[in-house]
């Protein structure tokens, strides 16, 4: 066995498992030895599922054997997040008061995973409720961010997003309220693509009532070390299931998407204040792809700072309703001072200005599809910050505040339901630094076109140094 299969992305791997050249129970196992060489330090594995999974790994060597036709993934280990549904283990959502919720079916996206071959090696840990940039609860402890153990890995896909910098893994499973997956992916250096709202089938016995405002923005999507993996696990994660009523057959590719294309560039915006890293990191990726044949314009887009406004108001109406009585009695105190952060400040709409809202949102979307037509993929950051300190989102009002205004790149294209891509572009001062690409609903193809030309480009690979140390 090659004790290095852990360091292949899951092209490499499921082509070498195809041509004989390893088997599934050697991939598996070296990620199990990664896992147990990393994951006590990190914590990105809020469970690792050894046996379940070697005895995967047997079956598709076996099915192999007896001559059937590999899935896309056959023999790939990934992991799924504790909010998710996985059978026979429990779906946390970092809870404590959930550490028994044992889980009767897989979710559809699990499913699906499951019969394209992958072997699902662990449980990626998310903070209480998904409800943080931060990744920490009670029940499974803190995740650290491998690249600074006093900055965050994200959230609240952090666990993935740590487990797939440091070899846990090609593929994890990530889901996207207000950038819970870009956000994470960007803190660590890795992909992450936040899919279109109808795009993956988003679907859980253990809790089916979804509120609207996480029927209209939240996703499931991957997060990887290479867009071309990305691109890879949305085909499998992208079908479909009568589970999710808003799931939608659109094609994975489109004719006509080439060079050149128009790019939008956005790095700045007078009502937020924007690291020079960031800006940095933008300018850098929009030479990368002017070099490549696109057309790069700065512009702004449409109703930004409103559009991320929207997003907090809405979904925070929604706690309001649906879940911040269940935060209060079951979170923990992390989730709840972070709750209250976010809230404080801001009045409840009544019915008619939350009906108000909802009339807007549609134009606002109107508005972006408009610009979509003119540029078909919009270059910006994924937050305007630096990785912030651990807990940053336990301080004071009025740091909270400036906290998410930070994170309006990710909660106005999360308030619409679109697609984003984050990719890696480098290390600065130790930290990764990236870009976020944003295209109309459905065109993730897009973003991953131009994704791979930044990604060319940059030949940054968080898991060349984080294998190093």
């Amino acid at each position: 066995m090659s004790t290095d299969l852990w360091r292949l992305s899951a092209i490499e791997l499921a082509a070498r498992i195809r041509a004989r050249e390893a088997s599934a129970r050697d991939a598996t196992l070296s990620v199990l030895e990664r896992i147990d060489a990393v994951n006590p330090r990190i914590n990105a594995l809020a469970e690792v599922m050894r046996n379940e999974a070697l005895q995967a790994a047997d079956a598709a060597d076996g099915a192999l054997a007896a001559g059937l036709v590999p899935g896309l993934l056959h023999g790939v280990p990934v992991t799924i997040k504790v909010n998710v549904d996985t059978a026979g283990h429990a779906t946390t959502d970092g809870i404590v008061a959930a550490k028994d919720n044992i889980a009767k079916t897989d979710a559809p996206l699990v499913a699906h995973l499951r019969g394209a071959g992958a072997v699902i090696v662990g449980r990626s840990n998310t903070p209480a409720f998904s409800l943080r940039w931060f990744t920490d609860n009670d029940l499974h402890g803190r995740t650290l961010n491998p690249f600074h153990p006093q900055l965050t890995p994200g959230g609240s896909s952090g666990g993935a997003a740590a487990a797939v910098a440091t070899g846990m893994g090609p593929i994890a499973h990530g889901n996207d309220y207000g950038g819970s997956i870009r956000y994470p992916a960007w803190a660590c250096g890795v992909v992450g693509l936040r899919t279109t709202v109808g795009r993956v089938p988003s679907y859980k016995a253990s809790a089916p009532n979804r509120v609207p405002t996480n029927q209209m923005m939240s996703v499931q999507g991957p997060l990887t070390r290479s867009v071309a993996d990305a691109r890879l696990a949305l085909q499998v994660m992208a079908q479909g299931s009568p589970l999710d009523p808003q799931w939608v057959p659109a094609p994975l590719e489109y004719a006509g998407a080439g060079h050149p294309l128009r790019v939008a560039m956005f790095k700045r915006h007078a009502a937020f204040d924007a690291d020079p890293t960031v800006v940095a990191a933008i300018e850098q990726a929009a030479a990368w792809l002017a070099a490549a044949g696109c057309e790069v314009e700065e512009v702004e887009p449409p109703h930004f700072e409103e559009g991320a406004q929207l997003w907090r108001q809405l979904v925070m109406d929604d706690m309001r309703r649906g879940g911040q009585e269940a935060v209060e009695s079951m979170g923990d105190a992390g989730v709840r001072s972070a709750l209250r952060g976010y809230m404080a400040g801001l009045q409840a709409l009544d019915r008619d200005q939350t009906l108000e809202a909802l009339t807007r949102r549609f134009n606002i979307c109107r508005d972006w599809a408009v610009f979509f037509d003119r540029y078909p993929v919009l270059l910006m950051p994924n937050s305007w910050q630096r990785q912030f300190a651990i807990d940053a989102d336990l301080a004071a009002p009025d740091q909270v505040d400036a906290l998410v205004r930070a994170q309006s790149p990710l909660l106005g294209t999360a308030m619409m339901g679109l697609p984003g891509l984050s990719v890696p572009t480098g290390l600065v001062g130790g930290l990764p630094v990236g870009v976020q690409l944003v295209s109309a609903r459905f065109r993730e193809d897009l973003s991953l076109l131009v994704g791979e030309i930044v990604e060319r480009a940059a030949q940054f690979s968080a898991l060349d140094l984080l294998a190093r140390a």
